[in-house]
């Protein structure tokens, strides 16, 4: 048997991201020179085409044949879960991030919001048509987004869900780790000696909600602290579910409350005031997420940093590499949390 030489090795295992980074290109970038498509500028062409030339590398044929029917455009379904995408100021970060990224990798981002069923059976015929899109991001983490996202893997689309889904065995997704970073929020409250600490949830219909709640009692009940129901009242990610929801709490005396979200956060804070409370002296806060808003008021919130624009940009990432390597495995990507400490916690006065 003709051994191998160690060249031609080489050769054969290079892969469309080798090239790109030996060129210094996006992944993209090189499957449009590789299939002599437009919009490359004459010098990157050829630089991509020397690297090719010096590592004797050869595309697969199965490949460029995928790949020369391709749209280079990327679809982001917004499902009816995501009631607040224009008021929730999460969500333009990481459509910041999204499109940033498809900038970067030359795709185009196409945008399908889906208001209700209808538009939902209207919306997945022209999302699965063949050659429109090569690949799908769905935000999610709501039980109700469930079945739309079942039509996408049966039409066997490139797929990200963005944000962990109900069932993830059968789907790639990116998120970050929810329980840890409540757990490690909840801590920090602990370790400073507030005794009540009560949380306002996110939805039980969210792997969001359920996530950073099982973080919050995680943290409690690994330190030794008994559950009080009446310290953890549901809240719906918005400013106004914020307020109401620390209205309820009050009653209950928490000397300490996380927020499962900035704006809830913001929310609950107000509520505060106005029943004539201060804080941190009477009540500390930590948020979640470190959106600009964390820092507005004069107490500037305590909050877990998750990089919202990153989360957008790695999500793309992933669905180009599903694209272009056509892996059938699905990707789990778990990004880190930063604690971030600021004003509402208390800690700098009991330092």
């Amino acid at each position: 048997m003709r051994a191998v030489p160690e060249q031609e090795q080489t050769a054969a295992s290079l892969t469309l991201e080798d090239i790109a980074k030996l060129a210094g290109v996006s992944r993209s970038t090189v499957s449009r020179v590789v299939n002599e498509q437009p919009n490359v500028r004459n010098d990157v062409r050829q630089r991509v085409l020397d690297v090719i030339q010096t590592t004797g590398y050869q595309p697969n044929a199965a490949a460029r044949a995928l790949a020369s029917q391709r749209s280079w455009t990327l679809g982001m379904i917004l499902p009816h879960s995501v009631s607040f995408f224009f008021t929730d100021p999460y969500y333009p970060h990481l459509t910041k991030g999204i499109a940033q990224a498809c900038n970067q990798h030359d795709y185009t981002l196409a945008f399908f919001l889906v208001g209700s069923k209808e538009d939902e059976e209207k919306i997945f015929p022209r999302v699965s048509r063949r050659g429109l899109l090569d690949g799908v991001l769905v935000q999610s983490g709501h039980h109700g987004d469930q079945e739309i996202i079942s039509h996408l893997l049966d039409a066997n689309i490139p797929l990200v869900v963005v944000g962990r889904p109900f069932r993830y065995d059968n789907v790639s997704y990116i998120d970050i780790d929810n329980v840890n970073a409540s757990f490690n929020a909840v801590g920090h409250l602990m370790r400073l000696g507030y005794q009540r600490i009560g949380t306002i949830t996110g939805p039980p219909n969210s792997t969001v909600g359920i996530d950073r709640k099982k973080g919050y009692l995680k943290a409690l009940t690994e330190r030794g602290r008994e559950i009080d129901e009446a310290l953890i009242v549901e809240g719906d990610f918005t400013e106004t579910g914020g307020y109401y929801a620390m209205q309820k709490l009050l009653s209950s005396k928490p000397d300490a409350v996380f927020a499962a979200s900035d704006i809830m956060a913001i929310g609950a804070m107000r509520a505060v005031r106005d029943a004539g409370l201060a804080i941190p002296d009477d009540i500390a806060f930590v948020g979640f997420d470190d959106l600009p808003i964390a820092t507005f008021s004069d107490a500037k919130l305590t909050t877990m940093r998750q990089s919202v624009v990153e989360f957008g940009e790695k999500s793309v990432e992933l669905l180009i590499d599903l694209i272009e390597n056509g892996s059938q495995t699905p990707h789990h990507i778990i990004l880190d949390t930063e604690l971030v400490i600021r004003d509402t916690c208390g800690a700098k006065k009991r330092n």
